[in-house]
This record gives structure tokens, C-alpha cells and sequence, in this order.
């Protein structure tokens, strides 16, 4: 069979040029992504393998630990390397294993950022990212992220599961470079707003890569996977690199094994007959 499909390994995000293939910290902690991790020296590990292998984007969270994840990136690689860009969000407040409260308000936003800086060690994030929009306030949270751009303190921003309409809104005050919502080769909920940052030059940051509870796309996943002796994740995160030329992946682990895992996804070779089967999962 052919195999002659390719895809862009690079994206400007913003002004910086990122390989495609970026890491997500958030498993770099504990159960429910709270408390430290069951095995620190490991995920110190992840982190600087993940460089090692050609990595110049980390998505993180305040909320991730809570803080735990942005910790650990400074202990592990900090003074960071100069292609390295590291994105942050913000707009959980956490109070437990597994759960998780929008808090958009302008005075919490205010301590998330001062706190991921501090935790960064760093005195600009290169893409602050806002977890929720809360229509409530949506005004007072876009006018505080306005605020802290010319403030110098972010440089770029990014929103997370919004649709065309609240980016569109959010633009009336800052430029947004990023959006991160759910997304998946068997979830297609986002395919509109995936569309309208092609259209506009956004990265979109799909997480959640493959939706486990849909047997019926996941045994017709596996049956490609085997044909190209790839694991279904591997095969589901190349087929995101093919659908569209502006999405970053963000595959997290807290195992060097299953990073060095996923990273091969970018080598995975794919025949047109089989991108088709994979798009009409959708």
C-alpha cells in the first residue's frame, strides 16, 4: 500500500515556532491531579526526556497538583532551554482529588498569576491560557487578562472549551493565539471551532485524544493500529497531526516509557485508505 501522506511537524504559536509534538504536565501529580506524585524522581525524569526528545512545548495549570506540575517544570528544567515554551492556565480553584470550580474572578486570577510566575521562576508567561469562561463575567475576566498583556506579564492568551463565539467576544479585547478544548479523532463536538482557527491562524490544543467509551470507533482504531504495529493512542494522536495543520498535541504521562511512546506517533505512516477510515470515526 502507498504510503505517502505527510503533515508539518511546526506551528507558529504566537511568534515562537513549536514542534507539534508537545508534552501536557498534568499527570506529573498525584491521584485526582492532586498532591504531589507517586514518584517524583520519575516525573523529573518525564520532563527532561521530553526535552531531551525534541519537545519545545509544555502545557501546565496552576491548577494542576494544585501548583505541583509548574514546581516540578522549574525544578526539572529550569533555567529552561531557549526554544522551550511553556504555557500555563489558569481559573480552577481545586479543593480536592478530582474536583475541579470555574473561578474566573479578576482577584483569583490575579493570585493564580502572580503564583504561577513565582513558580515558573520566570517573569513573563509566554501563553497564559484561561481554563473557563464564565458568561457572567466574561467582560471583567477579558478585561483583567487585557490588563495584565500590557502589563507585560503575558505575553500571549489562549481560552479553553469555547466555541466561535466567546473567541470572537474575547478578541474585542486581546488577541487570542491558542484555544484548548476536548477533541478527539471518535469526538468531533469542537469540529466548528477547530475550523475557525484554521481559518484565523489559532492553535487549537485538542485534549482528551481518544474517547475510550465509544467501542464501536475504538474497535475499528484498534484494527488500523494493528495493521500499522502502532498502539491505538499512538495511531489516534497521528491522526490529529494529519487532520489539520494547527494542532499541538499534548499527550501527558508520568512514565518516560509511555512519552517515548507517544512521541513515535509522529513516525507512524499512514496510507490515504486509512486516514479516511480514521476521518470517518468523526
Amino acid at each position: 500500500m502507498s504510503k505517502e501522506t505527510s503533515f508539518k511537524k511546526e506551528f507558529t504559536l504566537g511568534d515562537r515556532i513549536v514542534r507539534r509534538m508537545g508534552y501536557g504536565a498534568m499527570r506529573i501529580t498525584g491521584k485526582g491531579i492532586w498532591g504531589p506524585p507517586r514518584d517524583k524522581a520519575e516525573a523529573v525524569r518525564v520532563l527532561k526526556r521530553a526535552v531531551e526528545l525534541g519537545v519545545t512545548f509544555i502545557d501546565t495549570a496552576d491548577s494542576y497538583g494544585p501548583h505541583v506540575s509548574e514546581d516540578l517544570i522549574a525544578e526539572a528544567l529550569y533555567p529552561y532551554p531557549p526554544d522551550l515554551v511553556i504555557g500555563t492556565k489558569g481559573g480552577f480553584l481545586r479543593t480536592g482529588p478530582d474536583q475541579w470550580t470555574v473561578d474566573v474572578r479578576p482577584e483569583h486570577l490575579k493570585n493564580a498569576l502572580e503564583g504561577s510566575l513565582a513558580r515558573l521562576k520566570v517573569d513573563q508567561i509566554e501563553l497564559y491560557q484561561l481554563h473557563r469562561v464564565d458568561p457572567k463575567i466574561a467582560d471583567k475576566t477579558f478585561e483583567f487578562l487585557q490588563g495584565v498583556q500590557e502589563e507585560g506579564l503575558v505575553k500571549h492568551i489562549g481560552l479553553s472549551e469555547v466555541g466561535v463565539d466567546e473567541i470572537k467576544k474575547a478578541e474585542e479585547y486581546f488577541e487570542v493565539v491558542s484555544v484548548q478544548n476536548m477533541y478527539s479523532v471518535n469526538n468531533r463536538k469542537w469540529e466548528s471551532v477547530l475550523k475557525y482557527c484554521e481559518d484565523t491562524d489559532k492553535a487549537f490544543i485538542p485534549w482528551y485524544p481518544m474517547d475510550a467509551s465509544k467501542a464501536d470507533s475504538i474497535s475499528k482504531l484498534d484494527a488500523i493500529s494493528r495493521e500499522v504495529g502502532a498502539t491505538s493512542h499512538q495511531v489516534a494522536l497521528c491522526w490529529l497531526l494529519h487532520h489539520s495543520p494547527n494542532i499541538l498535541l499534548i499527550p501527558g504521562t508520568s512514565s518516560v516509557e509511555h512519552l517515548e511512546e507517544n512521541m513515535k506517533a509522529e513516525l507512524i505512516a499512514l496510507t490515504p485508505g486509512q486516514l479516511k477510515k480514521l476521518d470517518d470515526l468523526g
